[in-house]
């Protein structure tokens, strides 16, 4: 068991000696790796905040075009509904007063008819007693 144990310990101490190994031949490289993507990063940035910049201006300029044809149509529309009432004549009932005015022309027409085809007839009505 303590041989085990002696054998870990043993293990640990080396592996600083392994890592610092693999760390320093390939330091440099990895450091001008480092930079070189560094410097790309940057170039990147800037170039996507010149491009942000460009699409904001571009959108801008793209919305307002729309706002003013749109606001231009909406003139034309309200200047062809103006003249679209001016040329409706004006109702003189609405549809709701123009069924019961027909149902109350029926009935009126109804009761006249069954006037003149009464006559001058005043017959006792056997049904009734």
């Amino acid at each position: 068991m303590r041989s085990g144990l002696l054998s870990l310990l043993f293990a640990i101490g080396l592996l600083p000696f392994h890592l610092h190994a693999e760390e320093s031949p390939g330091q440099p490289l990895a450091q001008a790796q480092i930079e070189a993507l560094e410097q790309r990063l940057k170039i990147s940035e800037e170039q996507r905040e010149a491009l942000s910049a460009e699409l904001l201006a571009n959108n801008s300029e793209r919305e307002s075009a729309q706002v003013r044809r749109l606001r231009q149509e909406n003139q034309r529309l309200k200047l062809q509904l103006k003249k679209a009432q001016a040329d409706s004549p004006v109702r003189l009932l609405s549809e709701q007063q123009t069924w019961f005015a027909a149902g109350a022309g029926a009935g009126l027409l109804g009761v006249l008819i069954g006037a003149l085809l009464r006559g001058n007839r005043r017959t006792r009505r056997e049904w009734i007693n």
